[in-house]
């Protein structure tokens, strides 16, 4: 029986760069456009609270009203996919795409939906420097990359699930043991690693995404907010974070810079951030939820490399 693939991608100039390679079509492509590695999530994909839950975030976060229809448009696709043999899932080496990618699988499992599962992930390319996004490799990579497809064993399905029910859940040291589980997720160890690092620092009160961002000011010439999302787009490693969850980023951490004439600089609280002397947690006042926790309910002690519960959100 000849294959007929289900291509679920990471977004929309990846899901198009396939069109554009007679690789997918519309037919048979589902563009996941989520961003579950910010904001809370519900276990259940497809529920009414998972709905409401995104909604809701959307709106009090970003001033983003979305649409029921706009949400569940590419769901119900999954409805019936009576005509398929195999789902091709399409996501990167980073957090961001990480979280979507456990999300879809479980999704898949919530649903019912048991073919056979291919993993096409970007990364590390070989003659290439740095890491590259799907959408960044030329024709002939892209290819190779759809060819060499790995498929998703019964261990992967349930690793992957595994993660995204303790994302969702609000004890997220279950995650640390998953990251030396050995899968076919090559880059799942180094995604957790980031999630965990995500809560303050139990010295300064800051992540070490905002750590590096106040760094990039320090031993950079930024001339504004833009610029300075523009300089962390390309030096956030692992993280995958947009222009929008970066500028939000960046928003909560003016606490520690000066705009002045053209040139942004660290205050004194931005150089006692970075030599770790005081500590900023409260006065950041981040509420913002990762899966099933609010970042406040932790703090990241990087001497035991793992996650101390908050004293005053400890049950």
């Amino acid at each position: 029986m000849n294959s007929n693939p289900l291509h679920i991608t990471n977004g929309t100039s990846l899901t198009e760069y396939l069109f554009k390679l007679d690789i997918a079509t519309e037919s048979n492509t589902i563009t996941w456009q989520e961003t579950l590695c910010v904001g809370p999530t519900v276990e259940q994909i497809a529920s009414e609270e998972f709905i409401k839950t995104r909604k809701a975030f959307f709106k009090s976060f970003y001033d983003i009203t979305l649409s029921r229809k706009e949400m569940t448009s590419e769901l119900n696709k999954l409805d019936d996919i009576s005509n398929f043999t195999e789902i091709v899932l399409w996501f990167e080496f980073d957090l961001f795409c990480h979280i979507n990618m456990v999300a879809v699988i479980s999704l898949l499992e919530q649903k019912g939906i048991y073919l056979p599962i291919y993993l096409v992930c970007s990364g590390r390319v070989e003659g290439e420097k740095g890491l590259k996004g799907l959408a960044e490799l030329t024709h002939k990579q892209l290819e190779s990359h759809y060819k060499d497809k790995v498929k998703l064993t019964v261990d992967d399905i349930a690793l992957a699930t595994k993660v995204w029910r303790f994302y969702c859940g609000n004890d997220h040291n279950l995650l640390k043991p998953l990251i030396t589980r050995s899968s076919s997720f090559k880059y799942m160890s180094i995604c957790l690693k980031a999630h965990i690092k995500r809560f303050p620092d139990t010295r300064s009160g800051i992540s070490t995404l905002e750590y590096n961002i106040l760094k990039l000011i320090k031993e950079n010439t930024i001339t504004s907010r833009r610029h300075l999302v523009g300089y962390t787009l390309h030096y956030q490693g692992y993280y995958g974070y947009g222009d929008l969850q970066l500028e939000r980023v960046i928003d909560l951490l003016s606490l520690f810079f000066i705009e002045d004439n053209g040139t942004l600089r660290l205050n004194r609280k931005g150089h006692l951030a970075l030599e770790h002397q005081y500590n900023y947690q409260k006065e950041m006042n981040n509420t913002i939820h990762f899966g099933g926790v609010s970042s406040l309910d932790y703090k990241f002690d990087k001497q035991q490399n793992k996650l101390i519960k908050t004293v005053v959100h400890a049950n």
